[in-house]
Formats: C-alpha cells, structure tokens, sequence
C-alpha cells in the first residue's frame, strides 16, 4: 500500500538540491519548498532595509520585523515550480543573486529567524507529500521524514557549478569570488550553534561531483519509490 511520506534534502551549497528536490517532487506529484528561499527573502528583506552589510547587522530590528514579514509561495505553470514572494511581491530573481548569497548563511544562522521559520516549514507539510531542501530538514525541521538525503560534492566542482550559473543569469562575478562565498558558506552553516549543518546517522549520502542530474535524480527517485511502497 502506497502512502505519502516526506522527503528531506539537505546538503551544502550549490550542490543542486532544489533542482533536485523539483524534479522529484514533480515525479512524484509532491509539493516541492524551498526552505533556501524562505531565508534568502529574509536576507533580501535585511539588505532592502539596510539591516546587514559588511560591517552592520542589526539583528534585533529583523528580529521584529518578521511578525509582518509575508513569505509564501505561487506556483508558476510556465516555469513548472513554485516562485517565492514576499509581501506579495514576486522575488524569485532578485533571491538568487550574489548579494543575497554573501549575507544568506549569516542570517540562517540567527535562531529566532530559524524558529520563525521552522514553524512555517513543518506547519506546510502536515497533510505529508512534500519534498523539501535545506540544510537542516533531516536533523531539525523532520527529523522523522522517511527519506533522508544528504547531498554533498567538493567546493571546487560547487563553485564551477553556481559561476555558470551566475555568468549566465548576467551577473558580473569571478570564480574566485564564488569559491570563497562557497567555502565561507560551508564554514559558517556547519559552525553555527543554531541547527547546523550535519548529515544524521540515517540520511543517504549522495557526491554528486560525478554523477549527472539525470543519474542523481534516477538514484533519488528510485530510494524514494521503495519508501512510499513499505
């Protein structure tokens, strides 16, 4: 008998979990959240309103500032996944860029931004049927989910990866740059005090610097198939 089960993605930077997330979900015909997202808009947020730089972040004032803050998310038929907005205003672009990436792994690592967030995450999958990525959906956020997927490749394949990325989305950046924004993320999300980043004894570990998308999505797709069969 088939059931719905959740599955969590978790993993360090650019390792292509929500790719990979999205792909399963939509074989799966699951709900796909981007946990990234969530606090990529909050960073968006703290850098519209001048609330972090590189020598200022005013954590008590974002603190407050998420009791009015709206993050949710739209379904985009076109693109076939769901879009981030906050307070109904559609960011899904201005989220991903090199400016947000620098300020992300800061913010994440605030807990009451954490907790905030957390409560939003796991009151979205109560019906189950959700793939969700992040760096501490298996450890924090589900730790009883089904399926458990710790994604990981190393920092030079990473920033190969998310340089492309970034070069043809336009932005003007180095791969220099991008390597140590890598390593620096890596440093801060699995140093943190609050929920940092650690593969739990049962979650897959899954190197990806070798594999294709189409080898790890058919790797993933098949563990989760044998979870919702039990």
């Amino acid at each position: 008998m088939e059931k719905n089960i959740i599955i969590a993605i978790d993993g360090h930077s650019s390792t292509g979990k929500s790719t990979l997330a999205k792909q399963i979900a939509k074989a799966l015909n699951y709900l796909y959240i981007d946990t990234g997202a969530m606090y990529r808009a909050v960073t968006y947020y703290a850098l519209k309103n001048h609330l972090i730089s590189n020598n200022h972040f005013d954590k008590e004032r974002l603190i407050k500032a998420l009791d009015h803050m709206q993050i949710g998310f739209k379904y985009n038929p076109e693109k076939g996944f769901a879009e981030v907005y906050l307070d109904g205003q559609n960011i899904e672009k201005e989220i991903r860029q090199m400016e947000v990436s620098n300020f992300v792994s800061e913010i994440a690592a605030v807990p009451e931004i954490r907790e905030k967030l957390v409560a939003q995450q796991r009151k979205i999958a109560t019906n189950k049927g959700v793939v969700m990525d992040g760096r501490d959906i298996g450890s924090v956020v589900f730790p009883n989910a089904e399926l458990k997927i710790f994604m990981t490749a190393s920092p030079e394949v990473r920033a190969r990866r998310r340089y492309k990325e970034l070069i043809e989305k336009g932005e003007n950046v180095t791969y220099k740059a991008v390597v140590e924004n890598v390593k620096k993320r890596d440093k801060i999300d699995s140093e943190r005090s609050a929920s940092p980043l650690i593969k739990t004894e049962d979650a897959i570990l899954i190197d990806n610097s070798n594999l294709t998308p189409k080898e790890q999505f058919e790797q993933v797709l098949a563990l989760a198939k044998q979870k919702i069969k039990k």
